[in-house]
């Protein structure tokens, strides 16, 4: 028994559109992202090494070849937001993660600021995060 026409016709358009939604790429919104510290603890001192990975928290996958177009490190956490130290960004050893140097001149928690850009993405990702200078 044969099907008529329109049928088949809608049959065939409805695969169609199916195929489009499964075959057509899934953007995620800049919410879908976040800055992770690789190590939360470190010692005080010039020299101090701060590594952060930028992950899609949809997908678990690190996201490299962000732009990094603003970054601060302070002693807010610790009521002392003026306590500020420079902070330089260094090549990446590895995809997805993002490195820093700086200055921690004293014991106490400091917190990272970081704003960045994902590649097709409208938006950018804000991230504080804390991280705790040891002796």
């Amino acid at each position: 028994m044969d099907m008529p026409n329109t049928n088949r016709a809608v049959i065939v358009a409805l695969l169609s559109l199916l195929w489009v939604a499964i075959a057509s790429p899934v953007f995620a919104d800049v919410k879908d992202y976040e800055f992770q510290l690789v190590q939360s603890e470190m010692k005080k001192g010039d020299g101090a090494m701060i590594a952060v990975r930028l992950l899609n928290k949809r997908t678990g996958k690190v996201v490299p070849d962000a732009v990094i177009f603003a970054k601060r490190i302070d002693m807010a956490p610790d009521a002392m937001p003026t306590m500020a130290s420079p902070l330089e960004t260094l090549p990446s050893t590895e995809p997805g993660v993002y490195r820093f140097k700086t200055n921690l001149t004293m014991e106490g928690r400091w917190q990272l600021s970081l704003g960045a850009k994902i590649q097709g993405e409208s938006g950018s990702v804000e991230s504080k995060l804390v991280l705790k200078a040891l002796p």
